[in-house]
């Protein structure tokens, strides 16, 4: 039989966290910073925080301001950087906070530059560079120009640049060429920072994939993600990296029937068992974050055994064939995990329906309750 479990919840282990964190710290030996965009990966943006501090991170890193500005509310205290903006963003408010914040534009330090000396507190500021990713950061062609900027802001007394900094296209393939190529552009930029007097600002480019991969990536910094939550960003063993997955997905069965060979199940029809077999209904769905390209693909822990979803997944449910096993309503079903008590991983879960476990763990919600254990950064 199957353990009870109380509904649907995503289990987040914040000891896990803390120990992922000191583990990649002690790796690197230098200073990290934290990624706790997107609600901490889907693990809570808060809980998650005072957990990587409470393993050693020097630093935090979010997406947005608002993420910062919560995590200021929430009592944290520790540096936090915000590097994603639009035009119009409250950058007084970030000041005010003492958050620092990066632009990759001129007209964005326009704004940071107008935010100071409306507060009278000068900005800690990140300059970003494209080295190659296409995304965010100052092209090669305009770098020059908003390091002199900055440079002009610096002496003016509007700002410190405390930081230079930089995104990887494929870390997570580390042989691959343009990893050489970005980390010669980085090189370049930081030289023409270096030339426009910004001598003092601290170097960032490795993300998750590069601190377990790329030493030569590490600089003066290193800013993990989806590492800290325990995933490998190589897609394989986390272990390998000293790594233990935080999050637990579960909920429990709803229902249990006992249907004939070759019933139809779950919208379309496109399973149906060779023989009498039990059905177990899951009461998640995709409105909850399980991906509707699960069914007939996915597995999931019930009854002491990986079984894969049978049928399609539904708004609010999906179904299992468990065979002859078990199974009663309010009995555990765990749709991914570490992984050591036989439940599927999120790597898995990612293999089978073709994505990446970081949109895994970030989409999962809805109707799933998030509770946690452990103690680390408990307030």
């Amino acid at each position: 039989m199957s353990e009870r479990a109380g509904g649907a919840e995503v289990v987040v282990d914040l000891d896990a966290i803390a120990a992922n964190t000191a583990a990649l710290r002690d790796r690197v030996g230098r200073p990290l910073m934290a990624v706790v965009k997107a609600d901490g990966y889907g693990h809570g943006l808060v809980p998650t925080a005072r957990a990587a501090l409470a393993g050693g991170a020097d630093a935090l890193g979010v997406a947005v301001l608002e993420e910062a500005l919560a995590l200021r509310a929430a009592g944290i205290t520790a540096p936090v950087l915000a590097w994603l903006h639009r035009p119009g963003t409250d950058y007084a408010a970030a000041l005010t906070a003492d958050v620092e914040v990066s632009v990759n534009a001129g007209w964005a330090l326009a704004e940071v530059v107008e935010a100071a000396r409306a507060t009278g507190r000068p900005a800690r500021l990140h300059l970003c560079a494209d080295t190659g990713l296409s995304r965010e950061g100052a092209p090669e062609a305009a770098w020059p120009g908003l390091v002199d900027a900055a440079a002009r802001a610096q002496a003016d007394g509007d700002l410190t640049v405390v930081g230079l900094w930089s995104h990887m296209a494929y870390a997570d393939a580390p042989t691959h060429p343009t990893i050489g190529a970005q980390v010669r552009v980085f090189d370049e930029a930081v030289a023409i920072a270096r030339r426009a007097g910004l001598t003092d600002a601290r170097l960032h480019l490795a993300n998750s994939a590069a601190t377990v991969a790329l030493p030569g990536t590490w600089y003066d910094m290193v800013r993990p993600g989806i590492a800290v939550y325990g995933l490998d960003p190589l897609g394989g063993d986390p272990a390998a990296h000293g790594l233990r997955p935080a999050m637990t997905v579960r909920a429990a069965a709803a229902l249990t029937k006992r249907v004939p060979a070759g019933v139809g199940v779950s919208y379309g029809h496109t399973y149906s068992p060779e023989r009498e077999t039990t059905l177990v209904l899951v009461p998640v769905g995709y409105a909850d974050g399980v991906p509707r390209a699960g069914g007939n693909r996915a597995p999931v822990l019930a009854a002491g055994a990986q079984r894969t979803i049978a049928g399609r997944v539904c708004m609010d449910q999906f179904v299992l064939d468990v065979g002859d096993a078990e199974v009663a309503p309010g009995d555990e079903v765990v749709l991914w995990g570490p992984g050591d008590r036989g439940e599927p991983t999120a790597q898995q879960w990612a293999d089978a329906v073709d994505t990446i476990h970081y949109e895994l763990v970030t989409r999962v919600g809805g109707r799933f309750t998030r509770r946690y254990v452990g103690t680390a950064g408990a307030v």
